[in-house]
């Protein structure tokens, strides 16, 4: 029997009901990794169960590509004096400026109507500067709030004053916290239940990448004299190593001087006067020939695919990697700066090469040995690949979200 016209309007508007509205925040509109991953989690919930939504600080490519994917994005501005104070340069001097306060404690107050006006059922922000003034907004709206830290909240990552004061603060200002590795978990406080249900309030949750990110073409086998691409991919940023991969790259051209290395990424943050020293470099080792600068890409997929051997060079332990899951998707074999959150990506030998941070000439030798024997670095695309696409899909880090979402609603 078919259904009026009526009763199948009321069916819609129950299940519009039923949805739980996700009010998804972030301080900043810049494609790094963590909107990386906010933007295929977004993408990728369950939309029978909840009606995603994102607020965002800025204008910038994320809610460009939000919109594209048809999700509600509302833009709500914050203070660029606020805004666009870096992480690692932040503390009491720049948090506690009398005309920064009373900018954030109006914009806060004006961002919990904002939640409300959207009827959120619950916010979820997604950096350290939405996490703060997210939690406080959503408190003030009567909203549950998760944090997702995508930092690692140590004094060698972040000054000390804060890492101090975001680690007392994530013991009680969110519902729920979910944390990218278990290297992010280690540097918060242990946690208390929650107490109507004695459950855990951090959970560990992997990003995971999209299955366009896999790519069906096996790493290539080259000859010695081959243009062999060797790519690292990321902002442009002292802590990313970009310096580190250049001085490799003078060690590996002794012995391959057809060896391409491509650096993939722009200075997003402030960061012009180190790209400088970056070009300042390869004019100093002679590598004008053999070092390209590709700035900021938006077609990762094709970047990926043409580059033989990927590279993560980070001075410090990474919190996670996203790069690093994007180059094994890809079937590419990746070395890896052993630090953070990276070993959970990578098992050593298997699945890609871990080496020590800080360290040129480690880094050179495991290109090295990769260059002469192109059947082994086949293979360990090969492996990472299958490693990627078992652990790291986005499929399973939303399922795992879900389920952090339905045990907070059950908790209300």
């Amino acid at each position: 029997m078919l259904s009026s016209p009526a009763t199948r309007e009321s069916s819609l508007l129950q299940k519009a009901r039923t949805r739980k509205r996700i009010v998804f925040f972030d301080h900043t509109s810049l494609m790094s990794g963590g909107e990386v991953a906010l933007l295929n989690l977004v993408t990728t919930l369950d939309k029978e169960k909840y009606e995603p939504l994102v607020v965002l600080c800025a204008e910038g490519p994320l809610a460009d590509n939000l919109r594209e994917t048809g999700l509600e994005t509302h833009i709500f501005p914050l203070s660029s004096s606020v805004l666009q104070t870096r992480k690692d340069s932040l503390g009491i001097s720049s948090i506690m400026q009398l005309k920064k306060c009373f900018a954030l404690l109006n914009y806060t107050r004006n961002l919990a109507d904002l939640f409300r006006s959207l009827r959120a059922d619950l916010v979820h922000t997604n950096s350290l500067k939405s996490d703060v003034i997210g939690a406080v907004a959503g408190r003030l709206a009567g909203v549950p709030v998760i944090w997702h830290v995508r930092d690692r909240i140590a004094n060698d990552y972040l000054p000390s004053t804060v890492a101090t004061t975001f680690r007392w603060l994530c013991t009680f200002l969110p519902s729920h916290v979910i944390t990218i590795s278990n290297a992010t978990r280690e540097t918060l406080p242990k946690a208390k239940p929650l107490a109507a249900s004695n459950t855990e309030r951090i959970t560990i949750v992997h990003d995971g990448v999209n299955k366009h990110a896999f790519s069906a073409v096996e790493c290539r086998k080259w000859k010695s004299q081959d243009a062999v691409r060797v790519g690292i991919v990321g902002r442009i940023s002292p802590w990313k190593g970009q310096h580190v991969f250049i001085k490799a790259a003078a060690l590996v051209n002794k012995h391959f001087p057809n060896a391409v290395f491509q650096i993939i990424g722009g200075a997003l943050f402030d960061e012009d006067s180190y790209l400088a020293e970056l070009h300042e470099l390869v004019q100093v080792a002679a590598l004008s020939d053999s070092v390209q600068f590709l700035g900021f890409r938006t077609d990762m997929l094709e970047v990926f695919q043409s580059l033989d051997i990927v590279v993560h060079a980070s001075t410090i332990g990474e919190p996670f990697g996203q790069v690093i899951v994007e180059g094994m998707a890809a079937g590419k074999p990746v070395i890896a700066t052993n630090g953070g959150g990276v070993p959970e990506i990578i098992e050593d030998g298997e699945s890609g090469l871990l080496v020590p941070a800080n360290d040129e000439s480690a880094l050179a030798n495991a290109l090295i040995t990769l260059l002469n024997d192109p059947e082994a670095a086949r293979l360990l695309g090969r492996k990472g690949q299958e490693r990627a696409r078992d652990l790291f899909s986005i499929e399973r880090t939303a399922n795992c979200v879900e389920k952090i979402y339905e045990q907070v609603f059950n908790q209300i």
